[in-house]
């Protein structure tokens, strides 16, 4: 396919790049950079020429030039040292990266099979954790297709798209050379995906030497939950729950497994009913790689960015060259992924304190703040400001994340204890070792845990957690060594492996469970009629055409279609920063009253969309629209009009 050549055109490029500016640096990690690289580059260069063309596939081609440009430059500036060569060390580092990184990516890949459009009967089915929020970014992929840069919302237009958009924009790449809208979704998810976990482990071992604290530490990191199994298990034998209310302890025995395994968010990691047992540590793989495009994306070049940082800090001497590499992938990331931005800035003022109260010095400091400076002021006052300001919900006081909104539900550390589990008893006892390396890790953590324990940073509050889980990947390193010298202090005691055991599944069983739960979900989320439609729309109606219709998050018209419609749904928009409580009152009204043209008119509105969820919501009389409008699609329960009167 022509977009897979493309993208790995670029992933050569950027291997090459990352070898002629860090030929010291092993192969394996070389590797492991310049794959990340080279995503940044098919990220960022097509969406730069966007801003000058559009978004198109000559917007492309231009990126071609400028990574053959670039590559030949960097080329040309290499210095006299050689590559390292593989060696032995590359392969037993490989091993350990592969014993983690295969299988989870398989997962991986399984999961966004079932859960990205997966086609069944003409219908396209989704799953659980993607039921939500896979519309949003499928009308962000579709709608940007030949967009001029700075693009508009699409389901919000005419305001500008604010949030951060190079993971969708890079399906839209795959879309403008020619791959199906599902592919382009799951193929760059499963690469990045890839590279999250051998990120973690290589990173990790640049930290630690023991390989079972690394892969100790990777599978508390991604196979995570807490203590909330407990639940389920606590009096099995009578059932103290019903439906909607304390379904964790409805049923009796393995009904209550079967209600986990099958019911709409029951499991115990992120469970529905948060009042109850304020359970809210969700699983990352499932809750946040497989549906948080932008999550999945920001962790992509975190990893990269914590590696090149904490190298830097570990040596007395440093390269200028991983300097301006370290602020050039970090300064690209405010139209990535926010939250990992941030996360990077706290961690890196932290250990900047103690670079400059251990070692004194500025320069390297200087370059990194200026590179990553240069690039990521012009995105933040463009894009991440602009939206931020539109509302006064972003930036306030929030203590103890989502177990402090509205009062305390949990003492301070039982909700810690509860949804992390034993991990968290683990980070507390390791704060009284006097270990150097941990109390530096700790040091860089907490700078990142604090601000995310005090600050609300935009309307969802439970949208912290994208930092919490980032100062949870610090620790986890320092914790899993902990453990495994308490391990290795009880060799005299035969039952240490007993012990171990019952650890590993006080340790993993509530992420097992959320795991296994979305492996079993499957919903339908585009009928087959939805998939006709789109399919009329995008070959009968022009690209900027608006349609007004019902602000369901489940909409053909703007997530397969890519067109615009005049309010999406308030759970998205409201904690994006828009207030669209005018734009649902206006919908309202035209549905009541189709002959009132005014509002069209206000909204620059082409066609008008009636489905099922429109002649529920606002009681639309589908007689009438016929009557008023001219018909130009209609299938069995849908119809399209043309937004001129007859």
């Amino acid at each position: 396919m022509l977009a897979v050549l493309y993208f790995i055109l670029f992933e050569i490029c950027g291997v090459l790049i990352v070898q002629y500016v860090l030929p010291k640096k092993t192969f394996i990690y070389r590797l492991w950079l310049g794959m990340v690289f080279g995503i940044l580059l098919i990220m960022w260069l097509p969406a730069l020429a966007a801003f000058f063309i559009s978004f198109s596939t000559e917007s492309h081609i231009i990126a071609l030039f400028i990574l053959a440009v670039l590559t030949f430059f960097v080329y040309k500036l290499r210095g006299d040292l050689s590559p390292l060569p593989f060696d032995n060390n590359d392969v037993k580092k490989l091993k350990t990266v592969l014993v983690i990184a295969i299988p989870l990516s398989i997962l991986c890949a399984y999961l966004l099979h079932t859960h990205v459009l997966r086609p069944v009967d003409g219908a396209l089915h989704v799953g659980q954790s993607t039921y939500g929020d896979l519309p949003l970014h499928l009308s962000i992929a579709t709608s940007l297709k030949n967009a001029k840069f700075p693009a508009a919302y699409n389901i919000f237009p005419p305001e500008r798209l604010s949030y951060p958009f190079l993971m969708d924009s890079l399906s839209t790449s795959f879309l403008l050379f020619g791959s199906s809208l599902r592919f382009s979704i799951i193929f760059p998810a499963v690469i990045m995906a890839f590279l999250v976990f051998s990120g973690f482990v290589l990173f990790a071992m640049r930290i630690s030497n023991d390989k079972r604290a690394i892969l100790l530490a990777a599978l508390l990191l991604f196979i995570n939950g807490g203590l909330g199994f407990l639940y389920p298990l606590d009096m099995a034998g009578v059932s103290l729950g019903e439906q909607g209310s304390n379904e964790l302890q409805n049923g009796i025995w393995f009904e209550r497994l079967s209600t986990i395994l099958n019911g709409f968010y029951q499991t115990p990691a992120n469970h529905a009913e948060f009042s109850r047992y304020n359970l809210r540590w969700s699983n990352i793989i499932v809750d946040m790689l497989i549906p948080q495009r932008t999550f999945l994306a920001g962790w992509t070049f975190l990893f990269p960015c914590m590696y090149l940082l904490y190298d830097f800090m570990s040596e007395d001497s440093y390269d200028i060259r991983q300097i301006v590499l370290l602020g050039i992938i970090s300064g690209a990331m405010p139209l990535i992924h926010t939250h990992s931005f941030l996360a990077l800035v706290l961690l890196s003022f932290a250990w900047l304190i103690v670079d400059l109260v251990k070692r004194k010095r500025i320069k390297p400091w200087l370059i990194y703040v200026f590179v990553a400076g240069v690039l990521s002021i012009p995105q933040l006052f463009a894009f991440t400001f602009e939206q931020s300001s539109s509302s006064g919900h972003f930036l306030s006081f929030q203590f103890n994340w989502v177990n402090g909104d509205g009062g305390m539900k949990d003492y301070y550390l039982w909700f810690y204890i509860k949804n992390i589990g034993l991990p968290f008893i683990f980070l507390i006892l390791s704060l009284f070792e006097k270990n150097n390396k941990w109390r530096f890790i700790y040091i860089g953590a907490f700078a990142i845990f604090l601000p995310a324990e005090f600050i609300r940073f935009q309307p969802n509050i439970y949208d912290n957690n994208k930092l919490f889980y980032v100062w949870y990947a610090l620790c986890v390193i320092p914790i899993s060594e902990y453990i495994f010298s308490i391990y290795d202090s009880l060799k005299s005691f035969r039952s240490r492996k007993v012990l171990a055991m019952l650890c590993a599944l006080v340790f993993f069983l509530t992420g097992t469970l959320s795991i296994a739960r979305e492996i079993n979900s499957d919903y339908m989320m585009f009928s087959s009629e939805d998939v006709e439609l789109s399919k009329w729309i995008i070959d009968n109606t022009e690209k900027d055409d608006t349609f007004i219709c019902g602000t369901q998050h489940i909409n053909p018209v703007s997530s397969l279609a890519g067109r615009n419609i005049v309010c999406g749904p308030a759970s998205w928009l409201y904690y994006h920063g828009f207030n669209i409580s005018e734009r649902e009152m206006d919908i309202y009204a035209f549905y009541v009253q189709p002959e009132n043209h005014k509002i069209l008119d206000k909204y620059g509105v082409d066609y008008i969309f009636l489905s099922p969820h429109e002649i529920a919501r606002y009681d639309a009389d589908l007689e009438t629209f016929d009557s008023l409008y001219n018909k130009v699609y209609s299938s069995s329960s849908i119809s399209v009009y043309e937004a001129k009167n007859d």
